[in-house]
């Protein structure tokens, strides 16, 4: 067994305010109600909310406070992220940091996918972040909207990550379909999934842990919350072995696996479609965007080939079948009678009960 105590802090975020002392409150009180906890996860933009207009130079005093935190827990600190406008070119971008129990700061992670076109001033990270604790395992990080995207998690756990470190500021409906994507994260990769909202400007909360079967460990509700769970890293080690609970083998698959994806050769072609979609931009009011021809389920088929389809054509629908007017209704034996012709144009004749027109004894339906 690998055993690591990570915890969770869900807290309320101030918009218009730094959180930076509020953070650093909630993290002793943790310690001190948990001391065995060995890593701390805060959400996304914890430390000043999420207006990028308090974006912040690479080095300050906020990330300065939290080194000197972590130094006196001895406890990794991963402070959700905050925005830092890099000195060369100018540009935001969402960023975390990982700081280890000697309060080094040993990886800076900007995120991949900002959240466009709502965050649309914000830039894209290109690097991904791993990093090893020594003695228990190895970890990544992703931010929010990073995991919507699954190439970047298949990053990851390809360089041998084994729990995915999630900081979210989600405040919006989706937040039960990014529940969704923690839990099938966490089996499609095999790995501990430790995802962190906020609240008030920061979140709905509903954070929560995920093993690498897809089990909810943990699962905040609305207000705030600090959970320190404990996780086995040799259980991802033995699922990679042995699959998920004896049955899917989903690392091994995919790299035994016999094909490779052309989607992702730009020149290829196969991204066509994608091609044919509209701007990424926010809706606007009365939108009629993707609706300016039928839906492809509304859209007349093509004729289908089937035994008088032809005739189907010309003539329409066949009515009703006539109904019988002696079907059950005999009360003594008669004299049969040589049956009628037909009447003329008329498509489905009155039959026998329980006889198929159109078939001989030795004929079936072909369905």
């Amino acid at each position: 067994m690998t055993p690591f105590a990570i915890a969770g802090v869900q807290m309320y975020v101030n918009a218009l305010q730094s959180n930076v002392d509020g953070m650093i409150q909630r993290l002793d009180i943790l310690m001190a109600r948990f001391p065995w906890t060995q890593m701390v996860l805060f959400s996304e933009l914890a430390p000043f909310g999420p207006l990028d207009r308090f974006s912040l130079p690479p080095e300050n005093d906020a990330l300065e406070r939290f080194q000197e935190a972590a130094r006196k827990h001895r406890v990794w600190l991963i402070p959700g992220s905050m925005f830092l406008t890099d000195p060369q070119d100018g540009r935001i971008y969402n960023t975390s940091v990982v700081i280890n129990p000697e309060g080094e700061i040993i990886r800076r992670y900007a995120k991949m996918f900002p959240f466009r076109p709502y965050e649309s001033g914000i830039a894209a990270g290109s690097d991904f972040c791993v990093f090893d604790v020594p003695e228990v395992g190895r970890f990544g990080l992703s931010i929010c909207y990073d995991i919507w995207f699954p190439e970047t998690t298949r990053q990851l756990t390809s360089q041998g990550v084994e729990v995915l470190l999630h900081p979210v500021l989600t405040g919006t409906t989706d937040r039960d379909a990014e529940l969704a994507i923690a839990r099938a994260t966490a089996a499609q990769f095999q790995c501990y999934v430790i995802d962190v909202n906020g609240l008030g400007a920061g979140g709905v909360g509903k954070s929560c842990v995920v093993d690498p079967t897809s089990m909810v460990l943990h699962q905040s509700a609305g207000q705030e919350d600090m959970f320190p769970i404990e996780v086995d890293l040799s259980m991802v080690r033995r699922q990679r072995e042995t699959g998920m609970k004896g049955l899917g083998q989903v690392l091994k698959s995919f790299r035994d696996r016999s094909t490779d994806f052309s989607v992702y050769d730009r020149t290829s072609g196969t991204d066509e479609y994608l091609k044919t979609l509209g701007p990424l931009a926010v809706p606007h009011q009365g939108t009629r965007a993707g609706l300016g021809e039928m839906e492809p389920a509304l859209r007349v088929p093509e004729p289908l080939a089937y035994k008088g389809a032809e005739a189907a054509i010309q003539t329409g629908f066949a009515p009703e079948p006539l109904p019988n007017p002696t079907a059950g209704t005999a009360t003594a034996p008669v004299q049969p009678k040589p049956p009628a012709a037909p009447a003329a144009g008329m498509p489905n004749p009155p039959v026998k009960p329980g006889t198929l027109t159109g078939t001989t004894q030795n004929e079936t339906s072909s369905g």
